[in-house]
């Protein structure tokens, strides 16, 4: 192996687990019968209060996945271009 492919294939595992980390610390969206009742409620009581930490949550789930699709094509085309050569 040459020395991008372990570059490439190291920094492709630490983002897919970053991936996976960011993914299990959101809280699901399915809130049930539960969720259809008191629904207007969390608004008034302000139990959306720690929205933006889940925002940051979402956001950088955007940009590390974005980053994953990125370094495979990356990875692919450099494969495919040195492996001509």
């Amino acid at each position: 192996m040459e020395w991008y492919q372990i570059v490439l294939a190291v920094v492709t595992i630490l983002v897919s687990v970053s991936i996976t980390v960011l993914v299990m610390l959101q809280e699901s969206k399915a809130q049930g019968l539960s969720g259809v009742i008191s629904g207007g409620m969390d608004n008034l009581f302000g139990k959306t209060k720690g929205r933006s930490y889940e925002d940051k949550l979402v956001k950088y789930t955007k940009y590390l996945t974005i980053a994953f699709f990125g370094i495979a094509l990356g990875a692919t085309l450099l494969f495919l271009f040195f492996s001509r050569a």
